[in-house]
């Protein structure tokens, strides 16, 4: 058994345990970082964008968003069924998140679309790392970055070494005990403990217990962090110690096409699913939204998750197909409207990405020469659909959606002229949020609302911001991980200077 000392310990070297361990030293305490996997950065070497208003960024290319508005915006979103005072200090901090990580390093090229229309512009794109072997996102040169400084700070990184468990004597916080590779136990000593695992995305069971998804099955959940990835750790250590616990919610943020949901080449090959043009259904064949709300993605998510199986398929004809060849209507269309970020085929021949994305394991898309063959592959039901495209060509005809009010240029009538096509979408999220109970300080609390003294959670583990559904702005997700790391170890230095 091997025993150190340290002021603060940090559980996790991903988003939010990154710049906790950077601000904790900065602050003069001495810091040791525990890390389950072999790297550093966590779901933050996936990411792209980073959440935050009233940056110098934001002010330097003309995007003048206030604190204010965005919390107002984040409440009405969120029915303020939410913690609104960790909301507003947020808000109110985030801006400074990242003026403080362009002071660390990391560099931004420009802004992230927003989810939602008519929202203000929150999120900014790190400038990524060089091409590389493995497909990393843009924010990885940001957890590259704070890494560095962490270890120029004097930060000790012990890599391959989970916490097992917090140890809490007389009512506080006292301490760690963690695990090396070999098997053997670390103590460590320590006025306060940071918790930041990351959330509860790679545990099925977890997952099924207290939201009742399972990944692959009825939602994606895009970071997950693999095999020794986020299966929530810190949020069982946690209440191991007496914390008391928030709903965990699969805030939904996308609907993500084929084949975003598994293995078989990306979504630009196949954009003809993601047109406003298709009818999308469900299992009873029956319409359910509105097709052309496609870039409002937690607005659709929500709409699949109460359907039955939480399925949703979009199809079209080869009628409509062939309006797309001939026309190249999956190409960009300038810069009107909400499709022109879509590209073109990869091949000419759509059937052809088909046969190549099933072959590579993608089970959601499907071609067939009969609506009734298309039936029975997708589970959909024929005389429901049957129903549905006679309503829709009544609706194309009159040139008014009176159903769901889809635009009219969308309109194109169902001429069940084979082939048949359908791709089914599911409701994605990035993590799970939400677990831990915490105040606007992201000091946890017992489960009668006190503070567990020297105890500090962040990130997915302790995200109350959200519900059922992602907020409307932007990279607020990677945005409350960075800066609540940075809140925890600057409320983490004041408490340690009190307990001198």
């Amino acid at each position: 058994m091997k025993k150190f000392t340290a002021d603060i310990v940090v559980i996790a070297a991903g988003t939010a345990g990154l710049p906790a361990a950077v601000t904790a030293a900065a602050g003069g305490a001495s810091v040791i970082v525990f890390e389950k996997r072999g790297n550093t950065g966590g779901a933050g070497n996936m990411a792209n964008a980073i959440g935050g208003v009233g940056s110098n960024f934001q002010h330097a290319h003309g995007e003048n968003v206030t604190p204010e508005e965005a919390y107002k915006i984040h409440m009405d979103w969120t029915h303020w069924r939410v913690d609104a005072r960790l909301v507003s200090e947020f808000y109110r901090k985030a801006g400074s998140t990242i003026n403080w990580l362009e002071e660390q390093g990391v560099e931004f090229s420009g802004f992230q679309g927003v989810i939602g229309q008519g929202r203000p512009v929150t999120a900014h794109t790190v400038k990524g790392l060089p091409p590389g072997p493995k497909q990393l996102g843009q924010a990885a040169a940001a957890m590259k970055v704070l890494t560095k400084r962490a270890k120029d700070l004097g930060v000790q990184f012990y890599l391959k070494t989970p916490v097992k468990q917090i140890i809490k004597k007389g009512g506080r916080i006292t301490g760690v005990i963690a695990e090396d590779e070999a098997g053997n136990e670390i103590h460590v000593d320590a006025k306060a403990v940071i918790i930041a695992t990351g959330g509860i995305a790679a545990s099925n069971e977890m997952m099924k217990k207290y939201t009742g998804y399972e990944d692959g099955k009825d939602i994606y959940v895009l970071f997950k962090g693999g095999k020794n990835g986020l299966v929530g750790d810190g949020i069982r250590m946690a209440w191991e110690v007496g914390a008391g616990s928030t709903e965990i919610y699969m805030a939904l943020t996308h609907h993500l096409p084929p084949p975003c949901a598994g293995p078989g080449g990306t979504a630009a090959e196949f954009t003809a699913f993601r047109l406003p043009y298709n009818i999308m259904v469900n299992l009873q064949g029956e319409r359910f939204v509105n097709e052309d709300v496609g870039g409002a993605h937690s607005i659709v998510a929500n709409t699949i998750s109460i359907q039955k199986d939480r399925a949703a398929f979009t199809i079209f004809d080869g009628n409509l197909k062939k309006y797309y060849d001939e026309t190249n209507a999956a190409s960009p269309m300038g810069t009107q409207g909400q499709w022109s970020q879509y590209r073109t085929f990869k091949h000419e021949n759509l059937d052809d990405n088909i046969r190549e994305a099933r072959e590579k394991g993608y089970k959601y898309l499907f071609m067939a020469d009969s609506l009734e063959e298309l039936c029975q592959q997708t589970g959909i039901k024929l005389s429901g659909l049957l129903n549905t495209i006679e309503e829709y060509n009544k609706l194309c005809q009159a040139g008014r959606d009176d159903v769901f009010y889809k635009n009219s240029k969308y309109l194109r009538p169902f001429k069940k002229q084979p082939k048949f096509y359908a791709g089914r979408f599911f409701a994605g999220a990035y993590n799970s949020t939400g677990g831990i109970k915490i105040n606007y300080k992201t000091e946890v609390l017992s489960s009668d609302c006190e503070v567990i003294p020297g105890l500090y959670a962040v990130g997915a583990d302790a995200n109350n911001m959200y519900t059922h559904s992602y907020t409307s702005l932007a990279g607020s997700h990677m945005g409350f991980a960075i800066t609540s790391g940075r809140m925890a170890a600057e409320n983490a230095l004041k408490y340690i200077e009190s307990i001198k």
